[in-house]
């Protein structure tokens, strides 16, 4: 990626959509001012064009070079710096790099999109200068459920860009973004145990006599401990900031300084944090010890570490997503020269070198 300037696009992903995979696709398209970000949807690939084209149109120019054959592009958005009559009627011209554009988005199978309501998206704070339409949503062409989108003026403010948003659906996918669970060292975990230790004492395996009543009586069991954990277990929503010291006395605590706010309640809650911490690690540092590991598992450097993120490899400007494409690149590659003829006659040009007695 070209880093002589600093990039003009960001984007941010909701954590709770962590489970649609998206990602950065630099090994696709390397540009500083474009973002193509993929995500997976219904086991399919996606992808999102984010675009920012300075005034000499230099990320039109490279998407419009370069060659990307990807497909299932539902949305391409973008700054593109374009003034042209076919979505301002208040400017009278028509713009040169307007064909490039679209040439670019019936490369990706997308069209322009509607305003629900047409009014600039840049507005001018210098004198002279009018208030302009520069920002386009383009979608993938004969959707039947979006073909417009809209401009926030309420959230303009103090900037000279108005907000645009549109609603891209997609197929239904179940994004659970809390489960049941039970604290490990908590009440609820003990009365748990206790239950599910009396469910397999009081199981009656005296009329398994074959494999359906085998199967009968395990699918039996199965239900009475998903009874019992669901009686027990309560939703909690895991994020970047879950701790798993936290207890159900940190809770308590927490409630009731939010309800007076009072100093003597914050006390009471930093206090109970801190037994709480080290209750926790007290109970660490032993499961360590009673298993007779290494003191060092306590540290984080020491644990499993993320992989780095991979490029897809390309050969012949085509990506390789098939263990097929691969080895045939890799064969094309390391036999080039397999059934090549060796002319043996170089080596007579090397000197003999004196033997050693």
């Amino acid at each position: 990626m070209n880093r002589s300037f600093p990039p003009r696009v960001s984007a941010y992903i909701n954590i709770c959509l962590s489970p649609l995979q998206f990602s950065l696709r630099t090994n696709i398209i390397n540009h500083s001012d474009i973002l193509l970000i993929s995500f997976v949807n219904a086991h399919v690939s996606y992808f999102i064009l984010n675009v920012y084209s300075d005034s000499l149109h230099s990320a039109l120019k490279y998407l419009k070079d370069t060659e990307v054959n990807i497909n299932n592009v539902p949305v391409m958005i973008g700054d593109f710096n374009i003034r042209d009559s076919l979505w301002n009627t208040s400017f009278p011209h028509h713009s040169s790099i307007i064909d490039d554009l679209l040439i670019i988005a019936n490369s990706f199978n997308l069209t322009l999109l509607s305003l629900t309501n047409p009014c600039p998206t840049r507005y001018s704070d210098t004198e002279g200068v009018s208030n302009s339409v520069i920002d386009l949503m383009f979608l993938q062409y004969g959707s039947d459920k979006t073909d417009h989108h809209s401009i926030h003026l309420e959230w303009h403010l103090t900037l000279d860009y108005a907000p645009l948003t549109i609603s891209v659906p997609i197929m239904d996918e179940v994004v659970n973004t809390s489960r049941l669970s039970i604290q490990q060292n908590s009440k609820q975990e003990v009365t748990f145990v206790k239950e599910v230790t009396s469910i397999f004492k009081n199981l009656d395996t005296s009329s398994i006599s074959d494999k359906p009543h085998l199967e009968n009586t395990v699918n039996h069991l199965n239900t009475l401990i998903n009874q019992a954990w669901n009686r027990h277990a309560k939703q909690s929503r895991t994020t970047k900031h879950s701790k798993q010291w936290w207890n159900e006395d940190c809770n308590k605590s927490l409630n009731e300084y939010r309800t007076t706010r009072s100093l003597e309640n914050w006390k009471r809650f930093k206090k109970v944090v801190k037994n709480s911490k080290r209750s926790f690690f007290d109970l660490k540092i032993q499961e360590v010890t009673n298993k007779s590991r290494g003191p060092w598992e306590l540290m984080n450097w020491v644990n499993k570490r993320k992989l780095p993120a991979v490029e897809a490899i390309k050969f012949n400007n085509q990506l390789c997503l098939t263990p097929e494409s691969l080895w045939s690149t890799l064969h094309t590659t390391f036999n080039t020269v397999l059934l090549r003829q060796v002319d043996t006659n170089i080596l007579n040009e090397l000197g003999n070198k004196p033997t050693s007695e």
